[in-house]
């Protein structure tokens, strides 16, 4: 039977442009459309039936599962939210938010079960993350905001965690920092397979040895005091660091605060990158902090496209998954180091 991906090779198109195409997601050139058409007229495609009927019944809503009672919304993730409710609404849909975390799968999938919604976005993704294989077990459609370990035929969006960390590690060598570290999410984070907390560590320390300096890495929770005693550490361990890369919003205000406790001066003496953040959350620091601002608004209308297009088509991947990177925003938090680095 022939298949999405199929149609796209006949069509030399993308598999994402197909699904464009059949759920109207996105605008598609008629030229482009007629060439999907004739290649599914060739091969014989036709969308899946039981995808057609149940189209009658749908609730017309979409979950996005978040443990806001635990974590609240940040800017960043409000970036997302705001983002992916109005990508829905353009396609009329609601957006509604199940507050519930990686450790409850079964609470999740009994309630797409029961119609509470069409499909889901989960976010908060881990490398090996239960809610995957419920979901599938039970037919339910979602597309990850995030990546597990393996990503064979399901349907995600993600942050370039690789292409992230290496910029902002080049962005700093390029300044002429050579003694850098990585402040980074908790150890519960990492203990529970959260994968942005692995991946940017990875990525850190692979930018850092690719370069031949040293990767400086530590675990710190989400709050100031904790960014604090991170960064007291990282001094204690290194005083003659100059800069750092924090991924960690709220541990990062407590970091500033220690820096300038310590006489150190931003960005004179110390330079200060926060990533996958926006530069709203960085205008609260003094100076302003130079970040490389998470796409939550770009990852909020894939993800929920990417959800739309399965739901049409009933065929994973629906769409081709997408990895982006974070763009730099300079702010006042980054210079060179104050004094020429030796061996």
């Amino acid at each position: 039977m022939a298949t999405m991906q199929d149609v796209a090779r006949l069509a030399n198109v993308s598999l994402s442009t197909v699904s464009y195409a059949l759920s109207d997601a996105r605008p598609v050139s008629s030229r482009t459309k007629a060439r999907i058409e004739a290649a599914m007229a060739e091969l014989g495609f036709q969308r899946n039936a039981a995808a057609r009927s149940l189209a009658s019944r749908r609730s017309h809503v979409l979950a996005l599962t978040y443990p806001a009672m635990q974590q609240g919304l940040g800017g960043t993730v409000s970036e997302f939210v705001a983002s992916a409710a109005e990508t829905a609404s353009a396609h009329g849909y609601q957006l509604v938010l199940w507050p519930l975390g990686a450790n409850q799968p079964g609470e999740i999938r009994d309630l797409a079960q029961q119609g509470q919604a069409d499909g889901v976005l989960l976010m908060e993704v881990r490398l090996e993350d239960p809610r995957v294989e419920a979901l599938r077990a039970a037919g339910v459609p979602f597309t990850m905001i995030g990546r597990t370990a393996q990503v064979a035929d399901l349907s995600y969006v993600d942050i370039d965690f690789a292409r992230t960390t290496e910029d902002a590690v080049a962005h700093l060598t390029g300044l002429g920092h050579e003694r850098i570290a990585f402040l980074n999410h908790s150890a519960a984070s990492r203990a529970d397979g959260y994968a942005p907390t692995i991946r940017a560590d990875e990525g850190y320390a692979d930018a850092m040895r690719a370069r031949g300096l040293s990767p400086e890495s530590i675990l710190c929770d989400e709050d100031p005091g904790a960014g604090r005693a991170a960064m007291a550490e990282l001094l204690a361990r290194d005083p003659r660091l100059t800069a750092v890369i924090t991924m960690n919003e709220i541990a990062t205000f407590g970091a500033t605060v220690e820096l300038q406790a310590q006489g150190r001066q931003i960005p004179r003496d110390f330079s200060v990158l926060s990533i996958v953040t926006s530069p709203g959350v960085g205008a609260m620091s003094n100076p302003p902090l130079t970040t490389m601002h998470a796409p939550g608004a770009d990852l909020g209308r894939l993800g929920v496209e990417a959800l739309l297009a399965l739901l049409t088509v009933n065929e994973l991947p629906a769409v081709d998954p997408v990895l982006l990177p974070c763009p730099l925003e300079p702010g006042g938090s980054t210079g060179p180091p104050p004094v020429p680095l030796t061996p």
